[in-house]
């Protein structure tokens, strides 16, 4: 995606910067971004934002304005807007994924090694038996999630379309936001609404953990494939061995 590696590499620089140096600077642009407002209304970062590259020039059409957004477009890919906006939905949505894969291996592997489960595997989860057939647990999944998915899809097209937040007198409902639901169900201690940071804040925290996600899935894969075995027990073998436990092993002999 346009916006995918940008911010990997120097993850924790712009965090720190937006965090301190813009946090004045967003609350006063955010709109009304408390209990009272929606995310949406934010504006922009300054021109003089940190960028994946110092000293760079950010292309016309990266303006600050998504989370995440530090100028990195070499290909041009977001240059039409209408891409753009499905790059970035794509791109959040498989981070949130890759964020929970990533939960979802090293806490069973860690419990493993603490005697809590025995016997886990993530690499080989799809190979085991469970309370049903493979094909039938297949079928369900496709159809749960073509719900969800159009739904989304739906929602993108239509924002605010597919709406279920419950309605409560004299409330307000939130503006619709795609990628961002919030209300009852997805924000319901309303930290999406500039509380306790700004929200491009937060939105920018979520990007970058999302983004180091998706590398740390794709590191696990290659390390389950060359090792047989899960990250924690990888990185136990690299701290007994860093001298030959680690990424070179894999392209030298034993």
């Amino acid at each position: 995606m346009a916006l995918s590696i940008a911010s990997t590499a120097f993850s924790k620089i712009p965090t720190r910067e937006i965090s301190g140096r813009y946090l004045n600077a967003n609350l006063a642009t955010c709109l009304n971004a408390t209990k009272g407002g929606v995310s949406s209304v934010c504006e922009p970062l300054p021109p003089d934002r940190p960028l994946w590259f110092p000293g760079s020039s950010p292309p016309d059409w990266l303006d600050g304005s998504l989370p995440g957004d530090f100028g990195f477009d070499p290909l041009g890919l977001g240059s039409d807007p209408e891409l753009l906006k499905w790059f970035a939905q794509a791109e959040l949505i498989h981070s949130r994924w890759a964020m929970l894969a990533v939960a979802g291996i090293l806490i069973p592997e860690l419990l493993e090694r603490l005697g809590f489960i025995d016997n886990f595997s993530w690499y080989d989860a799809g190979s085991r038996e469970y309370f049903a057939d493979s094909t039938t647990l297949l079928v369900v999944q496709l159809a749960l999630m073509g719900w969800v998915e159009g739904r989304r899809w739906a929602d993108i097209i239509n924002p605010g379309s597919v709406d279920i937040e419950p309605t409560f007198p004299h409330k307000k409902k939130p503006k619709a936001d795609v990628g961002y639901p919030g209300g009852l169900w997805f924000d319901p201690f309303m930290w999406g609404r500039g509380s306790p940071e700004p929200v491009m804040v937060l939105r920018t925290k979520e990007i970058k953990n999302g983004r180091l996600a998706m590398l740390a899935f794709v590191g696990f894969c290659f390390q389950a494939i060359y090792t047989g075995e899960g990250p924690i027990e990888n990185l136990m073998a690299h701290i007994a061995d860093p001298g030959h436990c680690n990424i070179f092993s894999a392209f030298t002999s034993h």
